[in-house]
Order: structure tokens, then sequence, then C-alpha cells
């Protein structure tokens, strides 16, 4: 599937969520006295929607690996951070909620990983360079890769036509 846009990506919308529901938590009461953890770890988690979307649109494969690798990194900052509190008896009462964001930040750095290794396999170079001849030479590949699979699907059916045979036989 091709999006058009960041705000379509599944794991910009994963973030959003994450960095929204961060912001419920760093609002409670518990937080007062905190104020450099409370900065670091929003910014943090606002940074993780923020690099996806500058990599999206940037237009190069290998500027969105890059930002792809920021944005992976600022999610592993706000891990570190709810694994401080979920260590510290001044957020003993939210376990279960700091355990609830660590899974929804697990979540979008699997989803990022996994985006980056399909990125690095991928001979697209961006946006920024695709001309018409390089969008024909797209379309050709994806008309060669569907025509061997309609083969490949022949080829079985047929074989299972010969299978049924020999057995009826």
């Amino acid at each position: 599937m091709r999006y058009k846009n960041f705000e379509e990506l599944p794991v910009w919308n994963s973030a959003i969520e994450f960095a929204l529901g961060l912001f419920e938590f760093t609002a409670k009461v518990d937080f007062r006295g905190v104020g450099d953890l409370k900065n670091q770890i929003e910014r943090a988690a606002v940074s993780i929607s923020n690099n996806i979307a500058e990599g999206f649109e940037r237009g190069t494969k290998n500027d969105l690996i890059n930002f792809l690798y920021i944005s992976k990194g600022s999610a592993g900052e706000c891990r570190s951070m709810l694994r401080l509190c979920e260590r510290s008896v001044k957020f003993s009462n939210f376990r279960s909620e700091i355990s609830n964001l660590i899974k929804c930040e697990e979540s979008i750095s699997k989803q990022l990983n996994g985006w980056i290794e399909s990125l690095k396999n991928s001979e697209i170079k961006g946006v920024r360079f695709l001309n018409d001849s390089e969008r024909a030479k797209i379309r050709q590949k994806k008309e060669f890769d569907e025509f061997d699979r309609e083969i490949k699907f022949m080829v079985e059916q047929a074989e299972k036509e010969r299978d049924q045979q020999k057995s009826s036989a």
C-alpha cells in the first residue's frame, strides 16, 4: 500500500496516540517536582512522530531511513524514562499505566524497525528521484512480477490436476 502523506501511516498514528497517552500520564499531580523528567519525556514522545513526518516528507529513501532511526532512538529514550518511573516509589501507584505506555512504545519501535528493514531492501530511491523513466521501470517490474505469479499459479494447478489424475487411476 502506498501512503500519500504521513498522516496515513499507521506508525505515525501510533506515535501520536502514544504521545497523547504520555501527556495524560505526565499531567498527573505526581509529576510535580520532576519538571526536567517531564519536559524531556514529553519532548522525546513528540520527537517520535515528528521524525517520522520529517523523514517521510524529505523524499528520499536514505533520508527517510535516517529519520526513522532518529524516531526509533526517541522511542527508546521514552522507554528508558518510563523504566525509571516504573522503578521509582513516587510512581508506584501508576505501574499499570506505565506498563501500558511501555507496551505501546515497544510496538512503535517494532513497526519502525520493520519499515526500516523493508526500506533497506527496496530498490526505490524515493519520490524525489521518480521521473517518467523510473515510473515506467517500476510499472514494468510490477507487470513482470504479476505475470510470474500467474505462471506459478498455473503450474501449481496443473501439478494438482496431474496428481489427482494419478491418484484416481
